[in-house]
C-alpha cells in the first residue's frame, strides 16, 4: 500500500463510496449532549471492512512507504475480538464533524468519540472568528485601534500561525489567514447579492498582508502591525482539529482504526479490519466527468471549490476562496484535491494551489514533502480539464 492509504472524502468534490447503504440513522446521545451515535455495524458487512461515509464533507507520500501498523492484526482486536464500526457526529467550527472508528465495544467507542469531539470543541473556542470570545478574536481586539505590544497566547493558537505562516511564504502569499476584513465584506455580498463597497473594500485590504503578523517562537507572541486587522483561520483550523481528534483517538484510547471527516477536510488512520485503506470518491464537477476513487491511509485530503460555496452578482461566478492580493473571490468553475501527510496541511494547502497559477501550484505541490493534488478546472464550453501532481495516485 503507498503512502496514499488514507481516504478521501467529500467537501462538495469529495464523496466517499465505501458502501452504497445509507448510515443508519442517528440515535442521540443522554444528558441532551450535542454529539449522536449512530449503531455500530459489525465489519463483515460493509464492502472491504470500510465505513459507510456517503454522507460525510470533507495522502500521502511516494510508492515504497510503510504500511500503516494496526495493533489488531487481521482485523481482530484485544483478546481475540472482532472490533466493530461505530459513528458518532457533533457539529462545531460551523459544520458537522463525524468520526468513524474500530472498537471492541460501544461503551469504548463513545468514550473515545466524546473525548475527540471535546478536542474540537477546545480548539473551536480558541479558533473561531465567529465567537467574540475565542482566543483568536481577543487577540485581535488586543490590536482594534493601535499596535499593542505582543501578545502571548496557547500552544494551539502559535503552531497555527506558524504553519499559516510557513505556507504565505513558501506560497508567495497565496494563502494569509489576515484576509478577515475583507471575508467579512463578502460574507455581506452572499446575503445582499452586491458586490462590497468600493471604500470599504479598499479599506478592508489595506489591512491585510501575511507580512504584518509578527511571530516570536521563543516567548509564543503575537503582534499584528496593523491596527484593526482581523484574522480568519477558516482555511486550515479544520483541518488541524480533525488531526487533533484523530491523535487524542489513537493516543488515549489506542483506537488507531479511525476516520475524521469535517466538512471538505478529512483526516484517517490505520485502515479498517481487512482492508488496505479507506475509498474514497472525488465527485466529478462537470457532468462528462468520471469520478475518481481513492484508497487512502494513515493521511489527510482535502477538497476546495465552489460547486456549493459561492455567490453570483450580475452574471459572474465568485468562490467562496479569495486572492488575498485582490481581496476578490475566485472566478471560473474549479476544484483542487490536494493530499497530505496531515490535515493542516491538505486543508491550507488546497487555498494556495487555488489561487495560485497551475505551474506555481505544482512546484509548490511537489516541494512539499508526501503532498499531491488533483486540479479540475472548467473551460468556456464548460468541458473539465483536469492536471495532476507527480505524486497524485494514477486512474
Amino acid at each position: 500500500m503507498t503512502y496514499y492509504g488514507l481516504l478521501l472524502a467529500g467537501f462538495c468534490h469529495l464523496t466517499p463510496v465505501t458502501a452504497l447503504s445509507r448510515p443508519a440513522p442517528p440515535t442521540p446521545l443522554p444528558s441532551g449532549r450535542g454529539e449522536e451515535e449512530r449503531q455500530p455495524t459489525p465489519s463483515h458487512s460493509l464492502k472491504g471492512g470500510e465505513p459507510d461515509l456517503r454522507n460525510s464533507r470533507t495522502a500521502g507520500e511516494s510508492k515504497g512507504a510503510p504500511r500503516a501498523f494496526s495493533p489488531f492484526p487481521s482485523g481482530r482486536g484485544a483478546g481475540g475480538i472482532s472490533p466493530s464500526r461505530f459513528e458518532f457526529e457533533s457539529k462545531h467550527m460551523g459544520t458537522t464533524f463525524r468520526i468513524t472508528l474500530y472498537a471492541t465495544d460501544r461503551p469504548t467507542a463513545k468514550r473515545a468519540a466524546d473525548a475527540a469531539f471535546a478536542r474540537i470543541a477546545e480548539l473551536d473556542g480558541v479558533m473561531s472568528d465567529y465567537k467574540k470570545d475565542s482566543e483568536l478574536m481577543r487577540l485581535c481586539r488586543a490590536f482594534a485601534t493601535e499596535v499593542a505590544a505582543p501578545v502571548k497566547v496557547s500552544d494551539d493558537l502559535f503552531f497555527v500561525l506558524h504553519k499559516a505562516e510557513e505556507l504565505s511564504t513558501q506560497a508567495d502569499g497565496a494563502f494569509d489567514v489576515t484576509v478577515g476584513p475583507v471575508v467579512q465584506l463578502w460574507r455581506l455580498a452572499r446575503r445582499t447579492q452586491e458586490l462590497p463597497d468600493p471604500k470599504e473594500f479598499a479599506r478592508a485590504r489595506e489591512r491585510v498582508g501575511y507580512k504584518k503578523v509578527k511571530l516570536d517562537p521563543q516567548k509564543k507572541t503575537v503582534q499584528l502591525l496593523t491596527p484593526g486587522m482581523q484574522l480568519d483561520l477558516g482555511g486550515i483550523a479544520k483541518g488541524y482539529a480533525a488531526d487533533e481528534a484523530l491523535k487524542r483517538l489513537r493516543d488515549t484510547f489506542a483506537i488507531p482504526q479511525a476516520l475524521v471527516a469535517a466538512s471538505g477536510d478529512i483526516r484517517c488512520g490505520d485502515p479498517p479490519p481487512g482492508a488496505d485503506g479507506w475509498k474514497v470518491e472525488i465527485a466529478p464537477i462537470a457532468k462528462s466527468q468520471k469520478p475518481r476513487t481513492l484508497t487512502l491511509a494513515n493521511a489527510a485530503v482535502s477538497t476546495s471549490g465552489d460547486l456549493e460555496q459561492f455567490v453570483e452578482i450580475k452574471g459572474v461566478r465568485y468562490s467562496h476562496v479569495l486572492d488575498p492580493k485582490t481581496g476578490l473571490g475566485l472566478t471560473g468553475r474549479r476544484s483542487v484535491t490536494v493530499i497530505a501527510p496531515n490535515g493542516i496541511t491538505a486543508d491550507s494547502m488546497t487555498k494556495a494551489v487555488s489561487v495560485l497559477p497551475r505551474e506555481r501550484a505544482l512546484e509548490l505541490v511537489e516541494e512539499t514533502q508526501g503532498a499531491a493534488a488533483y486540479i479540475v478546472i472548467l473551460d468556456k464550453d464548460e468541458k473539465p480539464v483536469t492536471t495532476a501532481s507527480k505524486r497524485f495516485p494514477k486512474e
